[in-house]
């Protein structure tokens, strides 16, 4: 085919167009991947990097189960190390309520594999004793971790070229039509790149490109509020994440191979869609160092180096877009994952990759459907 015409064009170039490129690949399908600036330099570049399952609800765990499938092969597939530890992830609680929740949630979760193991205050101070005193209870699923996001994404993005994806980064893309059976793809610059299937991928851009199809989505775009520690000795292991009655006092956090502590939590801010920043508000930072020696009371004593935000696209119910359009044959989205697509990304783009070339999924995402928005406005009316 030539160079601006395959047989699936994908707008967006996160984890999950990346991956969706290189799984239609692996099908034989031929592809061209666009990108507006550089391939993973949006959300799947900026996140916290939880490769978790465990919090998740109850129906996304088929879809992050898939994805953990691919994470667990990450290098094998895409030749490369995303500095992926398997320390496990534990969700720590400081009330009888939290207590309660996170035993309900690891009683609801218990048949999709994720081994969740509940610990009390005593075995908590056994197996972690630089837990702080106000901890009480938590949940340890010992096969959770967190990869790197700076790397993931342009590492799939690689692998798809070299599998023969066409990928083209800076790329500002101005429309995507439907012209006859094809859909045409114009950039900024004239370009037009054409195909007869297309796949929205576009994160917190997306709903742009689905209300000009007639298919709005409510939408909100948020800005993580992320920072990192100076390096200390390797000491931590899991994941971890607290309840809070008061989610702007959450506070999460993960330490890397070389030392450093990656907090996140704190809320958000807004964004500057039109120009596209989003900025850090230092009041955010300072909670986040407030609460996370609640957790681990050494925490107090280190210096955060850098700080970070991105854009991110929220849905109203907390669920995607994903799967084909209601409207427009030969349309597919996968976007608005609510701040929860990182470890979901690369078993996104094998779901839609194996939705677009045989016509069905073996992993359910029905609930996803973009269909359910129009419904719901019928409804309210």
């Amino acid at each position: 085919m030539s160079a601006n015409k395959a047989d699936v064009v994908i707008v967006g170039g996160g984890i999950m167009g990346a991956s969706a490129a290189f799984f239609l690949r692996q099908r034989g399908m031929s592809v061209i991947l666009l990108e507006r600036g550089l391939i993973g330099q949006q959300a799947s570049g900026v996140n916290f990097g939880n490769t978790r399952r465990m919090g998740r609800p109850l129906e996304q765990l088929p879809l992050s189960n898939r994805a953990r499938e691919t994470w667990l092969k990450f290098k094998e597939l895409f030749g490369a190390d995303v500095e992926l530890l398997l320390n496990g992830h534990l969700r720590l609680g400081f009330t009888s309520a939290h207590e309660e929740r996170i035993a309900q949630y690891a009683q609801d979760a218990k048949d999709f594999g994720i081994g969740m193991q509940m610990l009390s205050k005593q075995a908590l101070r056994e197996r972690f004793p630089y837990l702080g005193p106000e901890v009480t209870s938590g949940c340890y699923a010992p096969n959770d971790g967190h990869a790197n996001p700076r790397l993931a994404a342009p590492i799939i993005g690689r692998a798809a070229a070299r599998e023969g994806a066409q990928v083209f980064e800076n790329t500002e893309i101005v429309a995507v039509e439907k012209d006859g059976a094809e859909f045409r793809v114009t950039a900024a610059d004239g370009r037009i790149f054409r195909a007869p299937v297309a796949l929205i991928t576009a994160g917190a851009w997306g709903d742009r490109i689905s209300a000009s199809f007639g298919e709005p989505v409510p939408m909100i775009v948020k800005a993580p509020q992320m920072c990192v520690t100076e390096p200390v000795p390797y000491a931590i292991g899991p994941t971890m994440g607290a309840l809070t009655d008061v989610p702007e006092q959450s506070a999460y956090f993960r330490q890397v191979a070389r030392g450093n502590i990656v907090i996140g939590g704190g809320g958000h801010e807004p964004v500057d869609m039109e120009n596209r920043r989003a900025c850090v508000n230092p009041r955010r930072t300072l909670i986040k160092l407030a609460q996370a020696p609640r957790v681990i009371p050494a925490l107090k004593h280190l210096h955060i180096i850098r700080v970070w935000s991105g854009i991110e696209g929220y849905m109203q119910d907390s669920r995607p877009a994903m799967g084909p359009s209601a409207r427009v044959p030969g349309l597919y989205y996968a976007f608005g994952f609510s701040g929860e697509g990182f470890q979901l990304g690369p078993g996104v783009g094998d779901v839609m990759a194996e939705l677009i070339h045989t016509g069905a999924t073996t992993t359910p995402i029905e609930c996803y459907h973009i269909g359910r928005f129009a419904q719901q406005a019928t409804q309210a009316a």
